[in-house]
C-alpha cells in the first residue's frame, strides 16, 4: 500500500482496485443512510455519516473532502475524526432520547429482562458519550481538494 499526504497531514493509502472499491461502496452506501436518517426522526444521521467518513478516508478524498466541508454535518465530523468530540447539544439529544425510548419501552410493558438489557446498553452509550470531550475551537478546512499536496 502506498500512502499519500494531503495538506492537512492526513494520510490516504492508495489500495488495490478491489478493496478501493468495497470502500467506495461502503462510503457512499452510508452516505445514503445517513440522507434517510436525515428525513426520517426514527433513524440517526451521524453514526452512518461517521462510517461513510472512515470509508471515504481510504477510499476517496473527494467524497471525504466533501463530508468534511459540509455546512451541517462537517464540523461535527471533523471535531469527531480529528478529537473525538461530540457537540453538548448531541450529548443532550442522545440521553434524552435513549430516556424517552426506554420510557416508552417499560409503558407498552416490555419483559423485565429486555428493558433491563436495553436499560444497561443505554447506560453503557450515554456513560461513553457523556465522557468524550465537547467544545473544541474550530478548525479551517481547505476550500478546495487536493489530496496530492
Amino acid at each position: 500500500m502506498i500512502s499519500v499526504h494531503d495538506r492537512n497531514g492526513f494520510k490516504f493509502g492508495l489500495r488495490p482496485p478491489g478493496r478501493r472499491l468495497v470502500y467506495l461502496s461502503l462510503a457512499y452506501g452510508f452516505v445514503g443512510l445517513g440522507a434517510i436518517g436525515a428525513v426520517l426522526p426514527v433513524m440517526p444521521t451521524t453514526p452512518f455519516l461517521l462510517v461513510a467518513l472512515w470509508a471515504a478516508t481510504r477510499s476517496s478524498p473527494r467524497l471525504r473532502f466533501r463530508l468534511y466541508r459540509h455546512p451541517r454535518y462537517g464540523p461535527g465530523l471533523r471535531a469527531w475524526q480529528r478529537h473525538g468530540a461530540v457537540p453538548m447539544r448531541a450529548k443532550q439529544a442522545a440521553c434524552l432520547l435513549m430516556i424517552a425510548s426506554l420510557l416508552l419501552l417499560w409503558l407498552i410493558g416490555t419483559a423485565p429482562f429486555i428493558l433491563s438489557m436495553v436499560g444497561l446498553f443505554f447506560t453503557a452509550v450515554a456513560g461513553f458519550i457523556l465522557t468524550r470531550p465537547t467544545h473544541l475551537a474550530p478548525v479551517v478546512e481547505p476550500q478546495r481538494c487536493n489530496p496530492n499536496h
